[in-house]
C-alpha cells in the first residue's frame, strides 16, 4: 500500500493520493510523469500506509492555503460529475460569495485548476471545464482522420468553401508556381465528436488537377472527406508532406466565429507543403486549430524501409 502526498513549494498539502493496490514501481513511475499535478513547483512524498500518520495528514490539509481548499473543492465536483466537460462554472463573484473569500484568492484557485488542465479561461466568456487534449502527429503521412479516430474520437468535415481563385504571393511560394495561376481552394471546418477544432485551406494546382473541380469530383469528395483518399482513388498520386511551419497566432474574426472563440484566443498555426510520391508539390495547406484542445507533436516514421547509406554498403 501506499500513500502519495503532493506539495507546494511552501510544503502545504495540495492533495493527498491513496494506493489501495499494489503496483509495479515502472508503473508508478509512469503515474507520475504523466501526472497533470506535478510540476516544477511540486514535492511529492511517498509514505508506506502502515507508516501513514492519517491525523498528521489532515492536519496539514487544515493548514493548506484556503485558494488549494477552493481548487480542492472543484476538483472533486469535477471528478464526480457536478461540473461535466464544457460547461461553464458560476462567476466569480457567485464563487467567491460560495467560498466566503475575495476574488484574488478565487482567481488563485481558478489558476491552478487551469494550469492542472481541468480548467480554461476565455476572456470575456468565462471559465469552463476543459475538454481531454487530441494530439496530433506531424508526420511524413497526411493522416487527419485516422489519427483522431485512432484516439476514440469521431470525426467529420464541414465544407465551408470550394472555388477557383488566383494564387496569391504565399500560395504561389507554397506551390512553386507564378503569382496568378489558377488553383483550387478548399475550406473545411473539422470537427472531433462534433465540437469544432479546426479550420483548414488546402490550394491545389489547376494545371496539375484541371478537373479538381468538376461537379463529378465535387461529389466524390463531399462524400468521402479525405483529401489523401480522394487524391490516391481519382489521381493516384500519394500525399506525402514535405514541410509544415507551427506559430502561434491571435485567432481572425472568421475562424473565431468557426471555432466558436473570442477574438482574443491564441491559436496555432500549421502551414504545410505536402507532395505527391515523384516529390512534386501537389498541396500548400494553412490549418488554424484550436489552441486550447490540440496539442501538435512531430514524429519520424522509423517503419519504412530506408536505401542503406554509402558507407554501410562501404563495410558491408
Amino acid at each position: 500500500m501506499l500513500a502519495i502526498v503532493f506539495k507546494d513549494v511552501s510544503n502545504y498539502v495540495i492533495e493527498y493520493l491513496r494506493v489501495d493496490s499494489p503496483i509495479p514501481f515502472s508503473c508508478l513511475n509512469l503515474f507520475l510523469n504523466s501526472s497533470r499535478h506535478l510540476d516544477e513547483n511540486t514535492v511529492t512524498q511517498f509514505y508506506s500506509v502502515d507508516n501513514l500518520n492519517t491525523d498528521n495528514y489532515f492536519m496539514n490539509h487544515e493548514l493548506m492555503p484556503i485558494y488549494a481548499k477552493i481548487a480542492a473543492q472543484l476538483r472533486e465536483n469535477i471528478h464526480q460529475g457536478t461540473y461535466q466537460i464544457g460547461d461553464q462554472l458560476p462567476t466569480e463573484t457567485k464563487l467567491a460569495e460560495q467560498f466566503a473569500v475575495n476574488r484574488h484568492t478565487l482567481r488563485q484557485a481558478i489558476a491552478l485548476l487551469k494550469n492542472e488542465g481541468l480548467l480554461r479561461v476565455d476572456q470575456g466568456r468565462g471559465t469552463f471545464v476543459a475538454a481531454k487534449t487530441i494530439r496530433y502527429a506531424i508526420g511524413k503521412r497526411v493522416r487527419y482522420n485516422q489519427t483522431l479516430k485512432g484516439q476514440g474520437w469521431q470525426t467529420r468535415f464541414q465544407l465551408l468553401r470550394i472555388l477557383e481563385v488566383p494564387a496569391d504571393q504565399a500560395v504561389a511560394k507554397g506551390l512553386e508556381m507564378k503569382l496568378g495561376e489558377p488553383v483550387a481552394l478548399i475550406e473545411r471546418l473539422g470537427l472531433a465528436d462534433e465540437e469544432a477544432i479546426s479550420v483548414s485551406t488546402g490550394y491545389f494546382p489547376l494545371q496539375r488537377f484541371p478537373d479538381f473541380l468538376a461537379p463529378h469530383n465535387i461529389k466524390i469528395f463531399r462524400e468521402k472527406q479525405s483529401i489523401s483518399w480522394f487524391l490516391r482513388q481519382v489521381y493516384g498520386c500519394d500525399h506525402i508532406r514535405r514541410s509544415t511551419c507551427v506559430s502561434a497566432r491571435i485567432v481572425q474574426p472568421d475562424d473565431a466565429h468557426w471555432l466558436q472563440l473570442p477574438l482574443n484566443q491564441p491559436i496555432l498555426l500549421a502551414e504545410s507543403v505536402n507532395v505527391d510520391q515523384t516529390g512534386n508539390v501537389i498541396e500548400y495547406g494553412v490549418t488554424r486549430f484550436r489552441g486550447d484542445r490540440m496539442e501538435l507533436f512531430f514524429e519520424n516514421d522509423l517503419t519504412e524501409k530506408r536505401d542503406a547509406s554509402p558507407w554501410l554498403q562501404t563495410w558491408g
